[in-house]
């Protein structure tokens, strides 16, 4: 049977030792040296909204989900009755729908550049939505995110007509 060495002895901080060192951590605290904030407090302007009016609903034989809007690309006229909120039913997270109900729902994975509305579909996938009899939704890393309207380009002449004063 083998034995530990015993273990040498150290000195515990003392209620002194610990209250000095606080009050030296409390005066090289870099946050009393920031100047205060100009302007409305970010925290109030920026409120989120309730997540209701954020959300769309998909809902099928008593169960339904929450999207972000602007998530659901495609609506098929057969499931425009699956897209609202369904009174009763059981409310479940959005990886757990898709798996009961992916043989109506088909999902296509974006960059957030193109969620942002920075960069189009490619031309394949416009095709495969207009085959497609499903409903769309547009997922980033497997969740649903919304897809922002394709922003315009500025032309070179309104770029350098901008840049004057």
């Amino acid at each position: 049977m083998v034995h530990a060495a015993p273990q040498g002895f150290r000195d515990a901080a003392t209620h002194e030792q610990l209250v000095l060192a606080m009050r030296k951590a409390d005066e090289m605290d870099p946050m009393k040296k920031l100047p205060a904030a100009k302007g409305e407090d970010p925290s109030v302007v920026n409120r989120p909204k309730d997540l209701l009016s954020q959300s769309d609903f998909i809902s099928f034989q008593g169960v339904m989900t929450l999207v972000p809007k602007r998530a659901i690309l495609q609506i098929p006229k057969n499931y425009n009755d699956r897209v609202a909120i369904v009174a009763g039913a059981r409310v479940v997270g959005w990886a757990e729908f898709y798996a009961m109900n992916r043989g109506w729902i088909t999902t296509v994975e974006i960059s957030r550049i193109q969620a942002e509305g920075n960069q189009p579909l490619p031309d394949e996938t416009h095709k495969q939505l207009t085959k497609s009899g499903n409903l769309v939704v547009a997922t980033y890393m497997g969740g649903p995110i919304s897809m922002l309207p394709l922003k315009e380009p500025v032309k070179e002449g309104e770029k350098s007509a901008s840049l004057k004063p």
